[in-house]
């Protein structure tokens, strides 16, 4: 793999589907800016870049991509700056994960997002607890900054007990920015698909280019509502503890928005 990879070189850009959580409604207020912030791969930002992230006040990375991925790029600029990093794969062997979905379509992402969910509990509460625990932003990434990164928002948008609307909305915001996310991370991932036999056209997505994209999450939340007693079920199997949700609240819910915000997730779940 590394002869094919090192073919292409690594082109260091800014993120082009970067956001801050901040202000999506949540139960008691709206979650405050600066405490959580989706991007999409932050091992191949500049170090003006870093830099300027690490001056807003970002202190940890969350990244979410395969050990493949990792091998590639590493950490990037981030890997000679004072910020906490955390190694979360939620596509243990990307090949395989790949090879598994015959079809890239908006209804077979939400099946890998109910499969992530429901078997990287652990890497999900793990991130859940960086998040609670970190005294500045945490960033929170894979390659494209949609699939992983959008089912550990939703993860962290439900313990805060967001409306299924509201999480759907900031996973959608992601459609707009598809074409420059495939371009900016076609250095890693179009030779990487190239050596595990697939065509690098796979990677503009196929059917996940057209369509309404909020199936899949929609997909995810359905599954997670009709299934289980509360949505945040396979996530408590996993170790998430009242404390960490209480922790997560008291640092990411700003209460001076209350009034109209989300109700609780068990009403929510209503």
């Amino acid at each position: 793999m590394t002869t094919t990879i090192l073919t292409r070189e690594l082109v260091l850009s800014a993120p082009v589907n970067l956001r801050d959580l901040g202000g999506i409604p949540v139960s008691g207020g709206v979650l405050r800016s600066g405490v959580a912030i989706r991007t999409d791969d932050l091992a191949l930002v500049t170090d003006d870049v870093a830099a300027s992230l690490e001056r807003d006040g970002l202190t940890a990375i969350v990244d979410l991509r395969s050990p493949a991925e990792v091998g590639i790029t590493g950490r990037g600029p981030f890997g000679s700056r004072a910020v906490s990093y955390h190694h979360l794969p939620l596509m243990a062997d990307i090949g395989r994960d790949m090879r598994r979905q015959h079809s890239l379509t908006h209804e077979a992402m939400g099946e890998s997002y109910v499969s992530m969910f429901e078997s990287c509990g652990s890497q999900l509460v793990t991130a859940l607890n960086v998040i609670a625990y970190t005294p500045g932003a945490t960033a929170f990434h894979c390659a494209a900054g949609r699939d992983r990164t959008g089912v550990l928002a939703a993860a962290l948008l439900l313990a805060l007990g967001a409306h299924d609307d509201d999480i759907v909305t900031d996973y959608a915001k992601t459609g707009a920015n598809m074409p420059a996310i495939v371009d900016r991370i076609s250095c890693v991932m179009g030779p990487m698909l190239a050596q595990l036999g697939f065509d690098e056209s796979r990677l503009r997505m196929g059917g996940l280019a057209e369509g309404d994209m909020s199936v899949s999450m929609r997909r995810l939340l359905g599954h997670l509502r009709g299934s289980y007693d509360e949505p945040l079920e396979p996530l408590r199997r996993a170790g998430l503890s009242d404390d960490t949700v209480a922790r997560l609240r008291a640092r990411a819910v700003d209460a001076r928005a209350g009034a109209g915000a989300a109700a609780p997730t068990g009403a929510n779940a209503a």
